[in-house]
């Protein structure tokens, strides 16, 4: 049995039929908890993975559409979790979009698209749950971010403001609710692999890309799962407003021309001359 209990809780996962969102609706299963998953594209992706979901962990599990960045979409998906669950514990802000362009090429269209699903979809998703959550007693949310909140990179200035804000959100959030019980944190996630980007990964160089990476390998999706169900369970009760970047070391090692000076203290690890 898992450590991390979320017996009894209800949660909605937003894009959460692939990728990183189905890892965490599997982690929030297991631990106990019922879950709503969210889908926008993926509908047969969504159906499939609630099956699997109750067949494993002996839960309740759903899916349902919206775009996030509509505000109508979003209260109709919070009407369908009322109708189902009678309530909200736990809201994972998981939906994200990006597009590359050059700053100079950039549609406005990209921008709106990529602002509206990665902030202004969680803001909307926030303001319906926290209602919820403070008619109930508490709850928690988490936002899933990025090291791109902080790590600037060329070809997604609308992505990583997006992220930027939603960092502040979270913060902003955290005050607002602290005093209805309602916890909100946030998770930024470094490289990752998931069924869309291993492809990617590869053609680039897998290799090369663990050598950028100071633990030396890129993060699977569990690794963000089991950070998102520690903070949504009791054990984080007093984690508020803060961001939890999972990366391995990658924001720690932007500089590609570190020489790694070796030790000095006579060992002969890397194959250093002793002193």
């Amino acid at each position: 049995m898992s450590e991390i209990d979320l017996n009894g809780k209800k949660a909605l996962v937003t894009g959460g039929s692939q990728g990183i969102g189905a890892g965490i609706c599997r982690k929030l299963a297991a631990c106990g908890a019922d879950v709503v998953i969210n889908y926008y594209r993926s509908k047969e992706k969504a159906a499939l993975l609630a099956s699997e979901i109750k067949a494993e962990f002996g839960v309740h599990a759903w899916v349902c559409y919206a775009n996030v960045a509509r505000s109508s979409d979003v209260a109709d998906m919070f009407a369908f979790m009322d109708g189902k669950t009678g309530g909200i514990d736990i809201l994972v802000n998981n939906a994200g979009a990006e597009t590359i362009s050059h700053v100079l090429d950039m549609t406005e269209k990209e921008w709106d698209m990529v602002m509206d699903i990665n902030l202004k979809g969680p803001w909307l998703c926030a303001q319906h749950a926290g209602r919820r959550m403070e008619a109930t007693g508490g709850g928690v949310i988490v936002n899933i971010s990025s090291i791109h909140d902080v790590v600037p990179r060329k070809g997604l200035v609308h992505y990583c403001a997006s992220k930027a804000g939603l960092k502040m959100l979270t913060k902003c959030l955290s005050l607002e609710l602290v005093d209805k019980n309602i916890r909100v944190v946030s998770v930024a996630p470094g490289a990752i692999y998931t069924e869309m980007n291993r492809e990617e990964i590869s053609e680039f160089g897998e290799e090369k890309f663990k050598s950028w990476i100071p633990s030396g390998n890129i993060g699977d999706v569990e690794d963000i799962a089991n950070a998102v169900a520690f903070l949504a369970s009791n054990l984080s009760s007093y984690i508020h407003g803060a961001d939890l970047y999972i990366d391995g070391g990658y924001m720690n090692n932007t500089i590609q021309y570190d020489p790694r000076p070796p030790r000095k203290n006579g060992s002969n690890s890397q194959g250093q001359r002793l002193s």
